[in-house]
C-alpha cells in the first residue's frame, strides 16, 4: 500500500510563487510515474504535470513556463514549482502515483491565488 502525503500550499497573491512536495510511502515510487492535478470548484480534477521513471515531462499548456515539476528518487518526493501564479491557478492539488495496474492519490493541498 502506497500512501501521499502533500504539503506547501496556501495564499499567495498573483505573479507570487509555491513550491508544493509530495512524500511517498514505500518502494515503488522510483519505478512510478508521478504527476500533479488540480480540481478548482465546480470544475473536474485534471491533469497539471507528469514526470515518468526515465524523467519524461509534460505540462498542460496553461501552466507551460511558470511551473515546473521535479522529482527526487533518493528522498521519495515529487515537487511542483509554481511561478507567476494567476487567479486561475486556485485549486486543491493533488499529487498520483501511477504503476500499472494501480495508482493512487494524496488528499490534496489546497492553493489560492488572491489580492
Amino acid at each position: 500500500q502506497v500512501q501521499l502525503v502533500e504539503s506547501g500550499g496556501g495564499l499567495v497573491q498573483p505573479g507570487g510563487s509555491l513550491r508544493l512536495s509530495c512524500v511517498a510511502s514505500g518502494s515503488i515510487f522510483s519505478i512510478s510515474i508521478m504527476a500533479w492535478y488540480r480540481q478548482a470548484p465546480g470544475k473536474q480534477r485534471g491533469l497539471v504535470a507528469q514526470i515518468t521513471s526515465d524523467g519524461v515531462i509534460n505540462y498542460v499548456d496553461s501552466v507551460k513556463g511558470r511551473f515546473t515539476i521535479s522529482r527526487d528518487n533518493a528522498k521519495n518526493t515529487v515537487y511542483l514549482q509554481m511561478n507567476s501564479l494567476k487567479p486561475e491557478d486556485t485549486a486543491v492539488y493533488y499529487c498520483k502515483l501511477q504503476r500499472f495496474p494501480q495508482w493512487y492519490w494524496g488528499q490534496g493541498t489546497q492553493v489560492t491565488v488572491s489580492s
